[in-house]
């Protein structure tokens, strides 16, 4: 990348900026830990609040983290291996969809609004989906740097917790060709219904997935080729955004499995890639509860929610924002006169 620019102009160009990651605050994240034992409760007796607090300080670089600028992001993409029969509904489902979130009717704008947080909603060419990936690759390089650049744009240093999430008819199919090379095991593993597919479609599905492998083997060395043969814009640009958060010190909720197989590759070509994020949920869909473990990434919530939108992520701040209020407001014994052991 020039200093001008946050474009990539090639695979190198992003490879690069992969593996140069800031490690965050040491500092903040230990003054948190040390205001949370002198807090009215047992020690740890708050759980992960305590850990999310921590969290928190580490990536904003805060001794004090804030949350008053809490962004949620949904990516659309439109997904040429649909022409396969892999999806429940129709491609222009898509571009409906985007103007369900235009008009504040879509799951995600009320979430987004109880938990305080903007949405943002960043369609990616619709009019022109990815290639089929079962005969050519997904994106060529210059398709999957623009969509990688885009999200990346997307991400300003000033916010305090961005959600991540997508829309894209047919895109539990990438994912779960993403989710298969990244990891092995075969298609059938990491393959669920999606939408909801009948039988017949859940294996259109996993063939897809197998004829994609076979036809870009000479691909799946690499995460980054890997994400551009079977991916798709979304994806793409949700790894371009989560990138651009962990560079800006921005912390990071991850949605569900299309969410976590877009930013997997991060994690295989960095080994603190994700330590940015927070998975927000596990979701019903097959696999994803195996691609959380695979990347050792507890989920805060498991309520069998299968939507995308950044529906689980955005749920979460709920809980980020109860953290950060105990951690904050809660009196320590001193303060409060109460006895310590």
């Amino acid at each position: 990348m020039s200093p001008q620019s946050t474009s990539f102009n090639s695979l190198e160009d992003l490879r690069a900026a992969c593996l140069d990651l800031p490690a965050g605050s040491d500092t903040a994240a230990s003054a948190v830990a040390r205001r949370q034992d002198t807090l009215t409760k047992p020690p740890g007796s708050l759980g992960r609040l305590e850990t999310i607090a921590a969290w928190l300080a580490r990536w904003q670089g805060r001794d004090l983290p804030k949350l008053d600028a809490v962004k949620v992001f949904v990516f659309a993409g439109n997904h040429g291996v649909t022409a396969q029969g892999v999806s429940a509904y129709p491609s222009e489902v898509t571009v409906q969809m985007v103007a369900n979130f235009a008009g504040g009717g879509a799951a995600i704008n009320q979430l987004a609004r109880i938990a305080g947080a903007r949405l943002d909603v960043i369609p990616l060419d619709l009019e022109h989906p990815t290639s089929d990936f079962t005969q050519v690759p997904a994106m060529d390089e210059q398709t999957f740097l623009a969509a990688v650049s885009a999200g990346y744009d997307a991400v300003s240093k000033d916010l305090d917790l961005v959600c991540f999430g997508e829309m894209g008819i047919g895109n539990t199919t990438p994912a779960a060709a993403i989710s298969t090379a990244l990891f092995g095991g075969g298609a059938e593993k990491w393959t669920g219904r999606g939408t909801g597919v009948d039988d017949a479609g859940l294996i259109r599905k996993i063939t897809a997935i197998e004829a994609g492998l076979k036809r870009h083997a000479g691909s799946l060395s690499d995460p980054l080729k890997i994400a551009a043969a079977l991916g798709g814009r979304e994806l793409a640009a949700i790894f371009g955004a989560t990138l651009a958060a962990r560079r800006k010190n921005v912390p990071v909720l991850l949605d569900g499995f299309v969410c976590t197989a877009a930013v997997a590759p991060l994690a295989r070509l960095h080994p603190t890639g994700l330590a940015h994020t927070i998975a927000a949920h596990v979701s019903a869909e097959a696999g994803h509860r195996r691609l959380l473990e695979a990347l050792g990434l507890p989920p805060l919530l498991d309520l069998g929610m299968r939507l995308g939108e950044g529906s689980g992520a955005c749920l979460a701040v709920n809980i980020v924002r109860s953290a950060l209020e105990c951690h904050a407001r809660m009196a320590s014994f001193a303060e409060a006169g109460v006895s310590e052991k």
